[in-house]
């Protein structure tokens, strides 16, 4: 048997080849949409790919199913309760897929109908050989994670409620899978940072077993209890997922490689005034936050790139690339494996740019966790501000974008500025240091919030900040904070880039104002 694992790190999601080496017959299961990597491995191992399996109508990314059907003919094969826009194999529950040879021997995957984390939702069981008491494997998709099971409340706008997907599931896990020998290995269809889960392993697999003892999820309790459990704390759904399920679904264009054209700054000024394009920067956070084009939106290339987007940028915006020089077709590949494929071009060398039209730019305006702390270290808020009103050379407690790596100052950088330098220009940094009417928000996840907050703080997760943005008041100071100041910096340019005049993220985030002492909630 020939069985390989592809797990990718920035969407932690995880694809598999599996083929007899007899008879050349092989299938891939849950392929991401850039399926080069998979034709050239199946070739090299002599193996021809002649089924597309999907373990269930994906959210959180792409798939390739598309892709690889025109690549390699392969039909594409979904459990019997989906409903598409193209045509498919539907497998039932208990089929068995041979890819050995007329003898019946061979490579055997047999089919689990799964629902609870979807409808439609398969998990396959692989034998080298038919006759094994002990199964090589499973592909539990996203049924069952290593530390955790899929989340049940992903179908909550098609009519299903997350109580009775819950139940679905339990039935799935308890009746399917937990039936399967302990020494059986574990295949998931993601890992630790998926948002399909709340608890998911870095481990890319385990046994049964090992789940059985480990999993919280899968302990000894009342069915209720489960549904309660499964059902609360999971994380904010990423923007993007519901357009993702729908082109899944439905159908959607092929992926189109190459690299994106080369924007001169007038036409990336052009785009964004005329097109609505969003001017994207995803260079290194540090980067960003000493000198970004003013009204741009951020996430770095060495982060959740993908998710982060989808979850700032609405789907088929037009979008306007900065990064920095040969990073640019990362970008767009990253970008069209959620789907997000109207990238006009991108901008040649930002950082030169920026240089060159001070006029253009801003710094990130950023505080210290101890410029939080009032008598004692204690995190003293009224709302806002650090109410004691310490200050730090003038600044009000602003870094403005002092970054992890350092940087020069707010009034060495505005110095620069005036004698043209080529720093950008900045707004005064004390604008909006008062001790109230401050709106203090927490981008963490739910989970996150509830289990220690800054002390008025309000819980709206970077996964959902654009849909709520009208909630917020622009013409008030805004303070974001995240767990260690990456998903704050993404929150402040998307408030940024909607118009908001005076917004600041907590450097170092919630862990530095715990470790330093500072009051929390919760």
């Amino acid at each position: 048997m020939h069985f390989a694992q592809y797990y990718l790190d920035c969407l932690s999601q995880a694809s598999y080849l599996i083929g007899d080496e007899t008879t050349g017959r092989a299938v891939l299961v849950d392929p991401r949409r850039d399926t080069d990597e998979y034709v050239r491995d199946a070739e090299a191992a002599g193996l021809r790919i002649e089924l597309v399996v999907e373990t269930h109508i994906h959210a959180d990314f792409l798939s390739g199913h598309l892709e690889l059907a025109r690549a390699t003919g392969a039909t594409v094969c979904f459990g019997a309760a989906a409903e598409t826009g193209f045509p498919i194999r539907r497998l039932s529950d208990g089929e068995r897929l041979s890819l050995g040879g007329d003898d019946g021997g061979g490579v055997t995957l047999t089919v689990l109908a799964t629902p609870g984390h979807t409808l439609e939702s398969i998990c396959l069981v692989i034998h080298e050989h038919p006759d094994d008491d002990v199964p090589f494997g499973v592909l539990t998709g996203d049924t069952l994670f290593v530390g955790d099971v899929g989340r049940p409340d992903l179908l909550s706008a098609a009519g299903h409620s997350p109580q009775d997907m819950a139940a679905r599931l339990h039935h799935s896990l308890h009746t399917k899978l937990l039936t399967l020998p302990d020494a059986t290995r574990v295949f998931p269809a993601h890992g630790a940072g998926s948002a399909c889960g709340r608890s998911l392993s870095t481990e890319t697999s385990s046994t049964i077993g090992d789940q059985r003892r480990l999993n919280y999820a899968l302990q000894l309790m009342p069915e209720a209890d489960f549904i309660r459990l499964v059902t609360a704390g999971q994380p904010a759904t990423p923007g993007y997922f519901a357009h993702d399920a729908a082109l899944n679904r439905d159908g959607h264009p092929l992926l189109e490689p190459g690299p994106p054209p080369a924007l001169t700054l007038d036409e990336a000024l052009t785009a964004r005034d005329r097109q609505g394009a969003a001017l994207l920067d995803c260079r290194p956070l540090a980067a960003y936050t000493r000198a970004h084009l003013a009204g741009s939106f951020h996430t770095s290339l060495d982060t959740r790139f993908a998710e982060y987007s989808g979850s700032v940028v609405a789907p088929g915006t037009p979008i306007v690339l900065l990064a920095d020089p040969g990073a640019e077709q990362e970008a767009r590949l990253r970008l069209a494996r959620i789907g997000y494929d109207h990238v006009l071009g991108h901008l040649p060398d930002p950082a030169a740019v920026l240089a060159r039209c001070p006029a253009l730019t801003r710094r990130s305006q950023r505080i210290r966790h101890e410029d939080l702390a009032g008598e004692g270290g204690r995190c003293s808020w009224s709302g806002g501000l650090p109410v004691d009103g310490k200050t730090d050379g003038g600044t009000g407690g602003r870094t403005d974008g002092v970054a992890p790596d350092g940087g020069a100052s707010g009034d060495e950088a505005s110095r620069r500025a005036a004698s043209g330098g080529g720093e950008p220009a900045e707004r005064p940094a004390t604008a909006g240091a008062r001790a109230d009417g401050v709106q203090l928000i927490d981008v963490r996840n739910p989970a996150e919030y509830e289990a220690g907050a800054l002390p008025g703080a309000r819980n709206i997760p970077l996964a959902g900040l654009r849909h709520h943005i009208a909630e917020l008041d622009p013409d008030r100071p805004v303070v974001l904070y995240c767990r260690s100041g990456n998903r704050s910096v993404i929150a402040a340019a998307l408030l940024e880039a909607h118009g908001f005049g005076d917004v600041c993220d907590v450097v170092g985030g919630y862990d530095a104002v715990a470790a330093g002492g500072g009051e929390i909630a919760g």
